[in-house]
């Protein structure tokens, strides 16, 4: 009986979330007019937008390589969206979410029967192949790669980016 409860006792600890650990990532629906939100709450703001889905192969792994380029470009914004075309795997999303890093990113998952719907409100021309990375300047300009994106591309571009906001009017000081 001892060694059951102790059993039990060591399981329970096991399982249970270590001190101080991450809440799971957050999964916002994505639905119609979701893309203009996400535009909108991130204009003027370089962001990676990143489309992926859990039964994509190639996703599983960038995933982990977007992760550690978050924790690098924190000057970044790093948004994901589930569009995986199979329904109902917010669970399987959370946890390859927070498996790659990006549980602090802004997390997003398709939650409308109409994906084609989605698709096309984000670019008409798209057929829903992922992964897929949209990065967006500051200026609002729209660079889309279609697969897998290699990392220099994204340093590129970051910093791209950063040279922008360094000589940008807004960004030096007025005397």
């Amino acid at each position: 009986m001892r060694r059951l409860l102790l059993a039990a006792t060591l399981l329970v600890a096991f399982l249970a979330p270590a001190p101080g650990s991450e809440t799971p990532p957050q999964l916002k629906p994505f639905v119609r007019g979701s893309w203009q939100d996400v535009l909108r709450s991130h204009a003027g703001r370089p962001t990676l937008v990143h489309f992926w889905g859990v039964t994509c192969g190639p996703c599983k792994v960038e995933l982990p390589l977007l992760g550690k380029f978050m924790k690098d470009h924190g000057d970044i914004d790093v948004v994901t969206i589930s569009a995986d075309l199979v329904p109902d795997l917010p669970g399987a999303t959370r946890s390859m979410l927070e498996k790659a890093g990006l549980g602090p990113a802004e997390n997003w998952i398709f939650n409308d029967g109409f994906v084609e719907r989605l698709r096309f409100e984000i670019d008409p021309a798209w057929q829903g192949d992922i992964p897929r990375t949209i990065l967006i300047a500051r200026d609002g300009a729209a660079t889309t790669i279609e697969g897998s994106a290699e990392m220099q591309d994204l340093e590129n571009w970051t910093a791209q980016q950063t040279s922008a906001a360094a000589t940008s009017p807004k960004s030096k000081e007025t005397k």
